[in-house]
């Protein structure tokens, strides 16, 4: 079986592989001060509530976009698993020609995602992430990787939105009736998805102007559903694509265990 792990600044997304087949998933919290054995007592909990005998674990995938825990995440595997986990980074095959300026500025989970959907999909495509930051990412019907969009995410702006006004307060995350709210909750709710959902349509629009053609629009990420719904541009809701991902290029870099 395969452990895939992607560590996100919010949360760490967490599945479990037989082949091709996803067992089970779960998420938590990102703690950045978490040590090896806290998380191998957060790991050995889950696996076993699904059943599943630790040693049938044969191999471990990370994707990381905090470099303070991978090191953390290494030794959880090295000390608990036997395992010398694959790190998702420069010299790993991926299948995708990188045509940023400095590749190495790609964060490992825009590349997951992207040799994800082309996999699944083919190109071009246009990926959009609802995670601490919203990201958009291009791939060419060749499977180039084209570049992206970058913008703070839903949860972030609205926690900023908090902790800098006096009077604002912090709010859960549900999707408005109206674009018109009757108060400030609802005035919040309404700018935060209504917005969030127009910055989507339009720059979706500008990508497929500037591509010169259309693109399959895929989208995923912890509120997904929650901006979605109100907005159609998206063909395509995949929530595990970044787990699909990380199979992938371990499929890759592992043809003979295919």
């Amino acid at each position: 079986m395969l452990l895939v792990i992607d560590v996100g600044n919010s949360n760490n997304v967490i599945g479990l592989f037989s082949g091709k087949t996803l067992l089970s998933h779960w998420r938590i919290r990102t703690e950045w001060n978490r040590t090896a054995d806290e998380y191998w007592v957060l790991f050995k909990e889950f696996i076993l509530s699904n059943n599943v005998e630790l040693d049938k674990i044969d191999d471990i995938v990370i994707a990381c976009v905090v470099p303070s825990l991978l090191p953390v995440l290494q030794e959880m595997a090295r000390k608990y698993f036997s395992n010398e986990p694959m790190i998702v980074g420069p010299g790993i095959k991926t299948g995708i020609s990188i045509l940023y300026r400095n590749p190495a500025e790609v964060g490992a989970d825009r590349i997951v995602n992207s040799v994800a959907a082309f996999e699944k999909y083919g190109g071009p495509l246009i990926i959009v992430d609802f995670g601490t930051a919203t990201t958009f990412d291009v791939v060419s019907k060749k499977g180039e990787y084209l570049g992206g969009v970058i913008f703070p995410g839903v949860q972030i702006s609205l926690e900023a939105l908090f902790k800098n006004t006096a009077k604002l307060p912090r709010i859960d995350m549900l999707v408005p009736e109206k674009v018109i709210g009757k108060s400030t909750v609802e005035s919040i709710r309404s700018g935060a998805v209504h917005g969030f959902a127009g910055m989507i349509e339009n720059l979706v629009k500008q990508i497929k102007k500037e591509l010169g053609q259309n693109a399959h629009v895929v989208a995923t990420g912890g509120i997904v559903d929650w901006i979605a719904s109100k907005t159609s541009v998206i063909d395509t809701l995949d929530p595990f694509l970044t787990l699909d991902g990380l199979r992938i290029i371990y499929d890759k870099n592992h043809p003979e265990k295919l």
